[in-house]
């Protein structure tokens, strides 16, 4: 049987339409953990937008401002620590909002991003007051950038902790969302597969006004533009002929580390 391509669908390939939703169901959560300011824009800007989209809360954990590694720009034209950290600050907060998600900044330094026990109870705080339905975060290889193999650790350690009865803090503990591996800059050199598709085509034009949010470094404009549209005419090989896809299909790829639960084979 053909999915209905008229229903939004999460990344898990579930019907996400409002419509399937009991009255008093609560609304659905997604959270983002990403290393630097930007990294939640270009990698996963298409996933937060829809998810928006829906009516899904989208909360972004942003571990640092990317000052450091990720502000060449801004440091070349003589600016200072505090001037370039407030920079990526505004930058990150404007394509949030365009995107559709609330942006929560750590401010935990960058090159490197060092995990600490302080970072790990906010994050496990950040999960609990969440409740997230899934979870979007860097995969476990990046031999160009450390920072983001940090970041999954940190991500996938507070995951584990947050459903931990015992571990001290607020709120609820939560269940085993599922993670989503988002594509880093570098695919082929990071082991990264793209094991789903996800279709952003009615989204892009609000990912691509997100990605021009981020000035200090728009020079990757056009690379994540050019990386939809491959990705997009892999998703139309993949889907087969009857799906209604758009002529030129937007898309973003994801990896997923832990088994998918599923009650049929779709």
């Amino acid at each position: 049987m053909t999915e209905n391509t008229d229903r939004p669908l999460g990344l898990d390939g579930r019907d996400r339409s409002t419509h399937s939703r009991t009255p008093d169901a609560p609304t659905r959560s997604t959270l983002v953990i990403t290393a630097h300011a930007g990294d939640f824009v270009w990698r996963a800007g298409g996933a937060i937008a829809l998810a928006a989209a829906r009516g899904e809360q989208v909360t972004i954990a942003c571990l640092t401002f990317g000052e450091r590694g990720e502000s060449a720009k801004a440091w070349r034209e003589g600016k200072k620590l505090d001037e370039i950290k407030a920079i990526r600050r505004e930058e990150a907060e404007a394509a949030g909002g365009r995107l559709g998600a609330v942006v929560r900044f750590f401010d935990a330094g960058d090159y490197p991003l060092v995990a600490t026990a302080e970072i790990t109870d906010q994050l496990v705080a950040l999960y609990r007051a969440a409740q997230p339905d899934a979870v979007l975060t860097h995969p476990v290889e990046d031999p160009y950038n450390g920072d983001h193999p940090a970041a999954n650790r940190m991500a996938l350690e507070a995951r584990v902790l947050a459903q931990a009865i015992g571990y001290p803090g607020h709120g609820e503990i939560i269940g085993a969302p599922p993670v989503f591996y988002f594509e880093p800059h570098q695919p082929e050199m990071s082991g990264f597969k793209p094991e789903v598709l996800l279709d952003i085509t009615e989204v892009w034009d609000t990912k691509r006004r997100a990605m021009e949010c981020l000035a200090a470094q728009q020079h990757l404009w056009e690379y994540y533009t050019e990386l939809a549209v491959r990705r997009g005419v892999q998703l139309k090989r993949n889907a087969g002929p009857n799906l209604g896809l758009a002529h030129k299909t937007m898309a973003e790829a994801y990896m997923r580390p832990y088994p998918q639960i599923a009650k049929e084979l779709a």
